[in-house]
């Protein structure tokens, strides 16, 4: 059992990535956050139970501000 429950494996990924909408090629501002990352900055706010605000930018899924609003 994995003890990170957030962590989305390449297995999971591969049946997750294809149902997301891509992202424009010429879109203004910023890259955005990778969205395996992002989905797993999500998964570990419910599963902590942390508010968007507490997710710590230093685990690299971005703030929790991207997070939500994805």
């Amino acid at each position: 059992m994995n003890n990170r429950p957030w962590i989305v494996d390449d297995a999971l990924w591969a049946v997750i990535e294809p149902l997301l909408p891509k992202w424009p090629e010429r879109s203004p501002g910023p890259r955005p956050v990778d969205d395996r990352r992002c989905l797993q900055g999500i998964l570990f706010v419910l599963y902590t139970g942390i508010t968007w605000q507490q997710l710590p930018l230093e685990l690299g899924f971005g703030s929790g501000q991207t997070c939500w609003r994805r």
